[in-house]
Formats: C-alpha cells, sequence, structure tokens
C-alpha cells in the first residue's frame, strides 16, 4: 500500500521531515494514552482520529494504552467504556492494547537509575511545603532540605517506600533539576508518591505509584512510539518528558507533538466537571444524551461517521480555539439526511375529526422513506377519519401570513387530503381546544390526478385508530452560556447550567410502522428533528426517542452566506 506524505496538517509535516531523514528507520508509531478516571467526550474523539488516522495515513500502528498510575480514580467500568468508544468510532488497536501498569517494574528500575545518577532523592516535605518551596512564575524555587542527600540514603528509602513502611504522603521521590528554571514543571517535580490504594489490575501489590508526567514518556519509549501527540496542556511538560529519556540515556527516543485541544461552545470539557455533574446528580449518568461524552452522544443517536466528519472537518490546529456547536450539529445533520427514514409523529397531540369521510374507511397510503435516498424505497400508512395533528399548527385567532391550520382555511396533510377547518370543540370548563371538526377534499389525494391544487400549509398527522404510543425526549444545550468554563463565578457551574436542557413528551403519537424501530436506525419526524430509539430506556411496549438534532441548520446559513 503507497503511503501519503502529502502534508494535511502541522503533525504530518513534522512525520514527513523525520521520514525523509530517516528518524525512526522509516516507522510511525502513535499512541491513544486516557486515563480511566471517567468516559471519554468528543474531545477525546479528536484525538482518537487523530492518532489512529496519522498511524493508519502512514501505514504505521496505533496503540491503546491506559495511563492508569492513579488507582483513587481508576475503575474498570472507565476502562471498558473507552474500549467501546475507540471501537465504535471505527478503530481498532489490534493486539497493541497496553497499560502503564504492565511497566511498574521497568518504571520502578528507572527510578532506581535515575537515584544512581545522583538525579532524584526521596523528599520528605509534605505537599503544602512542597507548593510553598516551589515558588512562583515570577520568584524561584527552593532547594528542598533533603535535595542533598546520598545516593545510598536515597536508594535504602525509596526501597522502603516500596516495602510500604511509610505512612501515605509522608515522602515522596523527586527529579533533581533545577528550582529556579523558569518552567515550573522542571522544579524537582515528583516522580513516585506512598499511597494505598487497590489498583484494578495489579491488586495491593504496589503501595507507591509514579506520577503521569513520569510514567508517560517511559511507557511511550517502552513501546516502541515514534510521536507522542498530545494537546496543547502538555507542551510546558515537553522539557520534563525529553529529560527523563535523555538523562536515561535512552535511545530513539519519541518526539513529543502537540496540538489544540477541542473546545465546544455550550458545554465543557473538563472530566472533573463532568464527573461532578454525573455524582452529583445534575444529570442521569456519564452516557446521558446532554453529555458531551461520546456513551452520550452514541446514547442520543449520533453515528460516529458524524463525529469523524467532525473532528475531520475542524481540523488540526497550533493554537487553542473554541469551535461553535452549530458546526457539531451540521455535520449530524448532513450525515442523517441521506439515512435517516422519514417519518410523521405527533408530540403533543390535538384531535381531528373528518366529518364527511366514512368512518370505515382506512386507506393505505404511499410515502418514500427519504426522498433524498430513493433506493431507501417506499412504505404504506393508514389514514382514516380520526386524525391527530400538532397543537402548534393550530390557531383559532391567527396572524397574517399564518399558513397553518385555522377556522375557515385549508392545509394539506402530508402525503393525504387537503383539508379545511369547519368548527372548533372546547372543553366547556377550561375554554381548552379539545378538537377539531374537518370536511376534505377527495379529489386531492397527494399521488392522484387531482392531487396537485395548491395549498400554502402542509402538515404531519397519525391515524388514531393507528397510532402508537411514545415518549419523546427534546435536548437543549446543558449550559445556558456559550463559554461556562470561562465564566463561572463563585457558584461554580450550576447557575450556568440550562434548566430546560430536557423536555420529556409522554402523550406522543407515532405511525404504526415505529413500533419496530431499532436502535441501529435514524428516523426524521417531519418537521421535528432527527430522532433515534433510546437505547437504554426503550423495551418491549416501550418506545422512548431521543431527539439527535433540530433540522434548522444556523451553521449551514451561515456557510452559505459567506459571512
Amino acid at each position: 500500500m503507497a503511503v501519503n506524505t502529502e502534508a494535511a496538517n502541522f503533525i504530518h509535516a513534522i512525520i514527513n521531515e523525520d521520514l525523509k531523514a530517516g528518524t525512526y528507520g522509516g516507522r510511525v508509531h502513535t499512541r491513544f494514552p486516557p486515563e480511566p478516571n471517567g468516559y471519554l467526550h468528543i474531545g477525546h474523539a479528536k484525538s482518537i482520529c487523530l492518532n489512529f488516522g496519522t498511524a493508519a495515513r502512514y501505514n504505521g500502528l496505533c496503540n491503546l494504552r491506559f495511563d492508569d498510575t492513579n488507582p483513587s480514580k481508576e475503575e474498570v467500568e472507565f476502562v471498558e467504556s473507552i474500549k467501546e468508544d475507540v471501537r465504535w468510532l471505527g478503530f481498532d488497536w489490534e493486539d497493541r492494547l497496553f497499560y502503564a501498569s504492565d511497566y511498574f517494574e521497568q518504571l520502578y528500575e528507572f527510578a532506581v537509575q535515575l537515584i544512581k545518577l545522583g538525579r532524584a532523592y526521596v523528599c520528605d516535605l509534605s505537599p503544602e511545603e512542597i507548593r510553598e518551596y516551589r515558588g512562583t512564575l515570577t520568584q524561584p524555587g527552593r532547594n528542598s532540605p533533603y535535595r542533598d542527600r546520598s545516593i545510598e540514603e536515597n536508594l535504602d528509602l525509596f526501597r522502603r517506600m516500596r516495602e510500604g513502611e511509610f505512612e501515605d504522603g509522608s515522602r515522596v521521590l523527586r527529579a533533581k533539576i533545577d528550582m529556579a528554571s523558569p518552567n515550573l514543571n522542571m522544579r524537582d517535580p515528583v516522580m513516585y508518591r506512598i499511597m494505598r490504594q487497590t489498583h484494578h489490575r495489579t491488586g495491593d501489590k504496589w503501595c507507591i505509584y509514579p506520577m503521569y508526567d513520569f510514567a508517560h514518556p517511559l511507557s511511550d519509549y517502552l513501546e516502541g512510539i515514534t510521536h507522542s501527540i498530545c494537546t496543547l496542556e502538555f507542551e510546558d511538560h515537553r522539557p520534563l518528558y525529553n529529560w527523563y529519556l535523555e538523562t536515561l540515556g535512552l535511545q530513539n527516543r519519541p518526539k513529543q507533538i502537540e496540538f489544540a485541544r477541542l473546545n465546544l461552545t455550550y458545554t465543557v470539557m473538563s472530566k472533573r466537571i463532568l464527573r461532578q455533574l454525573v455524582e452529583e446528580g445534575v444529570v442521569s449518568g456519564w452516557d446521558d444524551p446532554r453529555m458531551p461524552t461520546i456513551s452520550g452522544l452514541r446514547r442520543r443517536g449520533v453515528t460516529p461517521a458524524a463525529i469523524r466528519d467532525f473532528c475531520e472537518r475542524i481540523g488540526v490546529a497550533k493554537s487553542n480555539s473554541t469551535v461553535d456547536i452549530g458546526l457539531l450539529e451540521h455535520c449530524i445533520r448532513e450525515d442523517l439526511n441521506k439515512s435517516a427514514y422519514r417519518v410523521m409523529a405527533v408530540l403533543r397531540p390535538l384531535k381531528v375529526v373528518i366529518e364527511n369521510y366514512p368512518e370505515d374507511l382506512v386507506e393505505e397510503l404511499d410515502a418514500e422513506n427519504n426522498p433524498e435516498n430513493p433506493a431507501m424505497g417506499t412504505r404504506k400508512i393508514p389514514f382514516s377519519r380520526v386524525l391527530y395533528i400538532e397543537q402548534d399548527d393550530f390557531l383559532e385567532d391567527p396572524p397574517k401570513k399564518y399558513f397553518r391550520l385555522s377556522p375557515g382555511k385549508e392545509v394539506r396533510l402530508k402525503h393525504a387530503y387537503i383539508i379545511k377547518c369547519e368548527r372548533v370543540i372546547k372543553d366547556e370548563k377550561t375554554g381548552e381546544i379539545i378538537e377539531l371538526r374537518c370536511t376534505y377534499d377527495p379529489t386531492t389525494r397527494s399521488g392522484g390526478e387531482s392531487g396537485n391544487r395548491k395549498v400554502k400549509g402542509t402538515l404531519h398527522w397519525v391515524s388514531a385508530r393507528h397510532a402508537v404510543k411514545a415518549e419523546v425526549r427534546l435536548f437543549d444545550h446543558l449550559f445556558l452560556v456559550p463559554n461556562p468554563e470561562e465564566e463561572k463565578d463563585e457558584q461554580g457551574y450550576r447557575a450556568l447550567l440550562n434548566p430546560n436542557s430536557m423536555e420529556v413528551l409522554t402523550s406522543c403519537l407515532v405511525e404504526p410502522g415505529l413500533a419496530h424501530a431499532t436502535t441501529d436506525k435514524r428516523y426524521q419526524f417531519l418537521r421535528q428533528g432527527y430522532f433515534a430509539l433510546d437505547p437504554k430506556d426503550s423495551g418491549p411496549g416501550k418506545l422512548v426517542f431521543n431527539r439527535i438534532v433540530s433540522l434548522r441548520d444556523s451553521w449551514a446559513k451561515i456557510r452559505n452566506s459567506g459571512s
């Protein structure tokens, strides 16, 4: 297979230069290295697509590695969810599934080697004292009073740390670099801490655990990674990444390259905040359809193709920016437009009786499944004397240019006839409109010889006798403001939450074919949006539909206007 060496972004340009120079013997080997301390979100999807996509572009390899160095926050549930997300997005790590915990013994030996080189020491300062000694961006740090311990004493103390002789938090192993460095990450960073926590893979074998900044470059090295692609917040960590590799004298060192993380309007990408939303019950779980998690998007009905398309369109940049969520919604609509089945569903039913239609007659009307994709065929839908339309499609006293149904006015029923509202029936006590009495023109059946008489309004509907009950969930943005991570106040994020982010409608009626809806299909409810069956809450005799996205596409209008 030929290798595509045309640079699609600055990362590929760097790889092309390395290939030209023979830096890694023509190899390209990337990795996706999540920490299993929560569910992945759409920002991780960008990294997944970039790492696996880059490897595929150069006929290389991509590993899936869990950086599981903090057992206090890690769970098997998160490991399994991450594997499911990567597979669902369409990527395969084949036999290259790794864990940082695979290398705990080797990492320990690397730490011992640094002690022997005089480049690491055991420090007895408390976490608070370490922060105090570290200094600030404008003031250099101070050396720990334990910085000049002998190599022999450090080796002995580090061994005893491993053997569990000391209390949690009483000692750490630190790299000996430069407490006056302008880069705070280089001011003798902690390499190991004492933590008596059961690890999801190693159990209670270890009571000391490596820090991420120590484990990550060495795990990359042990796996033969050539290009360690990570997000921009690790740019200041790159000197430390290189210091560990260089100080240990390792050859064929991986190269860290940073790209801008994905920030999306009206949501957050902080795993800490997302965890908080779950734990505080703001959402129903990590897979709540309002969450930006991959599992939430999947449950909502978004397809992997739409997410891959979105990641491709936003590109790979060197500086952080925020992407309008409208672009994601546009990609979702474009993907669904040619694959979703067009069906009719009435979310807020209003009864319509067609008085001049025979009481016992039921007609089977033809309807296309998707006018954008004729290959999807047609279906039959029943039409009868009693129907339901949307409450919002009728006004008793309409304004000018109102083209839906009102007293004395005509509309076409989609795939069916033109009807005219003759009378309005109201509840005697409340005055609420409960029923419309209409007539129909039998010569105006859609597709018939006289079915082309023009009226300005077309409404969707369902036959009362044949309709199927369903619950429908309508979603809006989780936050009220475009940039919640920037606009939080002393109340944190709660004040910015959208109280109307989910509306549950329990009296919906859908056309009878949807009784057999499946989770692998997507549906456009005419004039309502794109919907999918909720895979978690639906079951025998219970239909629950999630709205994936509305029909209105402001992003397409912006793009087409050239602004």
